[in-house]
């Protein structure tokens, strides 16, 4: 990746640091990402291009041999068999900068983002809405904020 000596702050101006060749498959990358969500919102986080449907949904990123697409860990999980061939760590794939890149791939996995965060909104939702919750407790919790039955504190 081009070290960067100023903040960035939108995709265009990201994408414009790299040479023609970069630039297209960037923008390429870019266009398929807008596609498949087009009411995701772009923005610039880590210093990388991102978009963003009720939180992070996916970032990209140029590096000297590859690009990188970063689907979160449960994008890349789910779709584990097809990413196979590409090298990457948790929620990371690096696709070989002198090969085209997989867009149709990239399309189902970013579908698949989209409909995990809406379905992360929904769910979040309902809980809050749910009559007789409570929003604070006198006992003890787990790691999670749940809590212990039969923990209690003492005041």
């Amino acid at each position: 990746m081009i070290a960067r000596s100023k903040q960035i702050k939108t995709i265009d101006e990201y994408i414009s640091m790299f040479p023609d060749n970069i630039q297209n498959i960037l923008e390429g990358l870019r266009q398929t990402i807008r596609e498949s969500a087009p009411e995701a919102e772009e923005a610039i986080s880590y210093q990388m291009p991102t978009f963003k449907l009720n939180g992070n949904l996916v970032y990209f990123a140029a590096f000297n041999n590859h690009i990188g697409f970063f689907p979160t860990s449960s994008g890349k999980e789910a779709f584990k068999k097809e990413l196979s061939r590409y090298k990457g760590g948790r929620g990371t794939i690096q696709f070989p900068i002198d090969e085209p890149i997989p867009l149709d791939l990239v399309r189902k996995i970013v579908k698949y983002r989209v409909k995990e965060n809406l379905s992360k909104k929904g769910s979040k939702a309902r809980s809050l809405a749910q009559p007789g919750r409570r929003t604070a407790s006198r006992g003890k919790h787990n790691q999670r904020g749940r809590s212990i039955p039969g923990e209690t504190e003492t005041p």
